[in-house]
């Protein structure tokens, strides 16, 4: 099975479009890019495709981003062409989530869900703003604490899906994991707020580099997480 999927990756490579490449990532052009989510627009990849190596390599962000985050992009606008919804903001479609069609809740989930991972990473990423860090001092009792809840909650999740840090309507922090494309942002989420964090435990985001062995991979996130852009998604929120 391994072969098989190594096979057809490799294979797809050569239909890659080629993305432009960013070597810059400061706040302002995340907030530039986020800002597409609800112009509907495919934004630019915030750094080079090895730009995370060797935590994720050039060969899966090279496919992940110009092929599984392209098609979704490309879907959700099909999906919603000649709708009420293309009037509506992201995050209006995903309140009302339970009224509309399985593909803009696939293709809708994995636009907006990959824009948040791309911006959310960075090498060296430097660590939580105090405002953050205390915030997260409070709900889990400790760095490491909250570290083993949101790696479990990547680890525990069946079949594909994501984890995400999240703000509650209270201004709380919580964490929590949703299946395929979904996230909390949606009526359809268990538990409802506002990502400011989210980790991709699909198998494309991971499988070219270490295999069936998720555990690896999410504690090599660990080494990519933005904390810039993490802590003022956090600030915010809760100003």
């Amino acid at each position: 099975m391994r072969n098989i999927i190594m096979a057809v990756l490799i294979m797809a490579l050569p239909l890659i479009a080629t993305a432009e490449n960013r070597t810059e990532n400061n706040y302002s052009k995340t907030q530039k890019s986020m800002k597409t989510l609800n112009k509907f627009e495919f934004p630019h990849l915030p750094y080079a495709y090895d730009a995370l190596e060797p935590f994720i390599d050039k060969m899966t962000m090279e496919i992940h981003y110009s092929r599984h985050h392209k098609a979704y992009f490309d879907n959700f606008v099909a999906a919603i062409k000649g709708t009420e919804m293309e009037s509506k903001t992201i995050e209006e479609i995903f309140a009302n989530m339970s009224k509309y069609p399985a593909g803009v809740r696939n293709n809708g989930g994995g636009f907006y869900n990959h824009v948040i991972y791309w911006e959310n990473m960075k090498v060296n990423g430097g660590k939580p703003s105090a405002k953050l860090e205390a915030a997260i001092m409070k709900k889990f009792g400790s760095m490491d604490e909250f570290k083993k809840q949101f790696s479990d909650a990547g680890k525990t999740r069946f079949g594909s899906g994501w984890a995400w840090l999240s703000v509650d309507e209270k201004g709380e922090l919580f964490v929590s994991s949703t299946p395929n494309q979904d996230n909390p942002l949606m009526d359809v989420a268990d538990k409802k707020g506002s990502p400011i964090l989210g980790m991709d435990v699909w198998e494309h985001a991971y499988y070219l580099k270490y295999q069936n062995k998720r555990p690896d991979y999410i504690e090599a996130f660990w080494s990519v997480i933005n904390w810039d852009v993490v802590s003022k998604r956090y600030d915010e929120l809760v100003k």
